[in-house]
């Protein structure tokens, strides 16, 4: 039976660069266990729809995220997907057991 993972390559891409922007394909792949060309690809379709921004520094890329854009089929964001994956917690309501909130 194949390996399967909760989070896709291209999550894994998303989560490498936000962890750090001037990180090399190379160094995106080794970080996320795939090839640099497979990296190549996923971060052209990360840019094509509107994910990150490639920025050239000399020789060398860096990437912005844009962290509100939607994350597709899901109902959050992509700030909201990094925000879950780093561990950090939003500030939300609990909802405790009183006697309205109980049927």
């Amino acid at each position: 039976m194949p390996e399967w993972t909760f989070i896709t390559n291209h999550g894994l891409v998303l989560a490498s660069i936000a962890k750090q922007p001037e990180k090399t394909a190379r160094d995106i792949g080794d970080d996320v266990g795939i090839t640099e060309r497979t990296a190549h690809k996923i971060i052209m379709d990360l840019e094509k729809e509107g994910y990150i921004t490639k920025i050239k520094i000399g020789r060398h890329n860096a990437y912005r995220i844009h962290s509100d854009v939607p994350i597709k089929t899901a109902d959050a964001s992509v700030g909201e997907l990094l925000m879950m994956l780093s561990g950090k917690r939003r500030n939300r309501r609990v909802k405790t057991n009183t006697p309205e909130n109980t049927s």
